[in-house]
C-alpha cells in the first residue's frame, strides 16, 4: 500500500513538473528574471517600436512628398505597437492556447 502511494506521488510530481505547475529549485534551474531586466526590456520595446514607426513614416513621406502626415501616422502606430508589446510583456501567460 505504501509503495502505491510513493509511486503515485512520484508520478504526480513528474506530471506537475512537465505541466509547469511546480517551479524548479533556484539552485538547479535558471535564475528568475530581475526587475531591472523587465524595466530595460520594456523601455527597449517602446523605443525600438517608435524608431521603426518614425523611420517608416519619414521614408514614406520623403518618397511620396506628403510631409508630415505619414510621419505623424506612423509615429502613433509605433507608439501603439510599443505599448502593446509592454502590455504583452507584463500580462501573465496561463499556458492556454487560443487557436
Amino acid at each position: 500500500m505504501q509503495d502505491d502511494r510513493d509511486a503515485f506521488a512520484k508520478r504526480l510530481a513528474e506530471a506537475r513538473a512537465r505541466s509547469g505547475l511546480d517551479k524548479p529549485d533556484k539552485a538547479g534551474g535558471k535564475p528568475g528574471p530581475s526587475p531591472w531586466g523587465f524595466g530595460m526590456r520594456a523601455g527597449l520595446e517602446v523605443v525600438s517600436a517608435l524608431i521603426v514607426g518614425v523611420a517608416i513614416g519619414f521614408g514614406l513621406d520623403r518618397w511620396l512628398g506628403t510631409w508630415p502626415w505619414l510621419f505623424l501616422l506612423f509615429f502613433v502606430v509605433g507608439a501603439a505597437a510599443g505599448i502593446m508589446n509592454v502590455y504583452r510583456l507584463f500580462t501573465p501567460r496561463t499556458g492556454v492556447r487560443r487557436d
